[in-house]
């Protein structure tokens, strides 16, 4: 799917912003979750390969909140380093003086869990880890009511023994505390898929395409040997 298609149905801000970043053709799995109601706030659960597009697709659900004055945008990842580094990433698109495309405001949430950070009113798009969602929202934060959309990135990890009861708690909260969320689940490991979606109350989209073609083979001894 062309860009240029979506120039009527997303925030000009977004569109400009992708054109910017050279983007000027959809992939595979970001045309099956607009078709799947990405655009129109539906759940979805996207499970498809590594750099396969899975991050526009979140753009796309949250800019499109965020500039249409639905809520904020919570978007949870696993690690405090890749917090960071979306927040480094969606600064520079959306939140950066030096451009002046300051479309909305972005902030970073990973520290001190005994922190109600309730500077984060002021601020639309809020990356954070399980651990410090978890914390903020059982000190009874009052923006967590302004929350439209919720991003949970790699949530596959809902399976990981140590990590996953926490994710599963602040999912199951949200969903209490904001009858109209939107979530996004995006991960390329989900064994059981169906499953997932259905407690999210979500649409499944799967792809397999890939930008690099995937190759299997064996090292040894300083040599490669190729599975047909």
């Amino acid at each position: 799917m062309k860009l240029e298609k979506l120039k009527d149905k997303i925030p000009a801000e977004l569109y400009e912003t992708l054109v910017a970043e050279n983007i000027s053709e959809l992939r595979p799995a970001q045309v099956k979750a607009i078709k799947a109601g990405l655009l129109e706030n539906k759940n979805l659960l996207i499970c498809t390969p590594t750099a396969s597009g899975k991050t526009l697709i979140a753009e796309m659900a949250f800019v499109k909140s965020i500039l249409n004055r639905e809520g904020k945008c919570i978007y949870i990842v696993p690690l405090k380093a890749l917090a960071s580094e979306k927040y480094n990433e969606f600064r520079r698109k959306y939140d950066n003086k030096e451009t002046g495309r300051q479309f909305f405001r972005v902030a970073l949430s990973i520290g001190d869990f005994d922190k109600t950070d309730s500077y984060l009113d002021k601020y639309d798009l809020i990356l954070t880890v399980p651990e410090k969602l978890d914390s903020l929202m059982r000190h009874h934060t009052p923006w967590l009511k302004e929350v439209k959309t919720v991003i949970i990135d790699e949530i596959h990890l809902l399976n990981d023994t140590d990590r996953g009861p926490t994710l599963e708690i602040i999912i199951t909260m949200l969903k209490m505390l904001l009858k109209k969320v939107h979530i996004i689940g995006l991960s390329a490991t989900i064994g059981n898929p169906k499953q997932l979606a259905e407690w999210l109350g979500a649409e499944l989209v799967e792809d397999d395409w890939r930008p690099v073609k995937l190759e299997k083979g064996i090292y040894y001894d300083g040599k490669v040997e190729m599975f047909e």
